[in-house]
């Protein structure tokens, strides 16, 4: 299909319509646009967070903690 043929067609199109066609090609082009680099990159071990729960000893086994946490909120819940 030629450009022309596009654009005749688009033309022919009720507003509504022409909308969808406008916000389809700018999704389109967010979608095929080359990933962008990041500028800064920050090591993981220098954030604030890493290691706030290190000295939890509730915290040694997380899928058990999870399991007792479930079972903690959902007996509250009934």
């Amino acid at each position: 299909m030629s450009q022309d043929a596009i654009l005749r067609g688009y033309q022919s199109l009720p507003p509504e319509a022409q909308k969808q066609v406008a916000d389809f090609i700018a999704f389109l082009r967010t979608r095929y646009q080359p990933a962008q680099r990041k500028t800064r990159q920050t090591r993981l071990s220098a954030e604030a967070f890493v290691g706030i729960w290190k000295d939890r000893d509730d915290l040694q086994d997380s899928s058990q903690w999870v399991r007792e946490t479930r079972i903690r909120e959902w007996e509250q819940k009934q």
